[in-house]
């Protein structure tokens, strides 16, 4: 029996999976929107100077914060160029780029189990290059993203963002800069834990599940202080495999073992 695309599969045996998520862009993906529809309006040129953080600020009634986060993402998505005292940029062929994913597109569970299966690909191998090359800096960053985690868990606050800057500092501490421009191009493609499964909106189921997280990032956190490049990707690939595992769960669908599939 020949095998059977997954999101086929999903949509004939659990076609309520295939229903939207509850849509609850942030705010910095909302600036990022607005943005890219100004820069594809043609209201911004290609080299035109982008508005200041100010007027930013004041355009869309958001913290400093949430704008320079929406900057960084149009920058690794290729649509604005920075210039250290001269603000932020239109690319001159913003839209050349032809590989794009949108938050619009993470709309149901086979969305995510993809986007999931491209992040083992690349964050694997990361973490491996992340042991060989970490330096005392790159490994207190990660241990300050640790020590926020702890306390977010402490506390009962979402540890979206941690675990966001977390996966960020493994990848800056490979040395190598598109990891980190990769990690920061699928920020606004995240989705809270809670709005995907309703589950974790028991605080102890909530509090169990992230604490087993946490200490996968450890294990992670262990092999890179190590400069065990082996270790590292066996600790981000069950890391890794562990979330796409939960989606699959969802779905009802076997557990991602990265090894092929043969048909009977």
């Amino acid at each position: 029996m020949s095998l059977v695309p997954l999101q086929e599969t999903v949509m004939a045996k659990y076609p309520h999976l295939l229903a939207p998520l509850v849509p609850t862009a942030s705010r910095p993906s909302q600036v990022v929107e607005m943005l890219s529809a100004d820069i594809r309006a043609g209201i911004y040129q290609p080299k035109d100077r982008l508005p200041t953080e100010q007027e930013l600020i004041a355009r869309f009634a958001v913290s400093r914060t949430v704008i320079r986060e929406a900057l960084a993402s149009l920058k690794a998505e290729g649509l604005i160029v920075t210039r250290q005292g001269s603000g932020a940029f239109v690319a001159e062929n913003p839209f050349g780029p032809p590989f794009r994913i949108t938050p619009d597109e993470m709309h149901s569970i086979p969305q995510m189990l993809y986007l999931m299966q491209l992040r083992l690909a690349v964050e694997v191998e990361a973490a491996g290059i992340a042991a060989e090359n970490r330096t005392a800096r790159t490994l207190e960053r990660m241990g300050n993203c640790l020590v926020r985690i702890d306390d977010d868990l402490r506390t009962g606050t979402s540890v979206g963002q941690g675990d966001y800057e977390f996966h960020l500092s493994v990848a800056a501490a490979t040395g190598n800069p598109y990891f980190e421009r990769f990690i920061r191009f699928l920020r606004s493609t995240l989705r809270p834990g809670r709005e995907i499964n309703p589950a974790l909106k028991d605080p102890v189921v909530w509090l169990d599940y992230f604490s087993q997280i946490q200490k996968q990032h450890r294990q992670i956190h262990a092999a890179i202080e190590s400069q065990d490049p082996d270790g590292a990707r066996d600790a981000a690939r069950a890391h890794l495999e562990g979330a796409l595992n939960e989606y699959r769960k969802m779905a009802d669908y076997p557990p991602f073992s990265g090894q092929p599939q043969t048909s009977s």
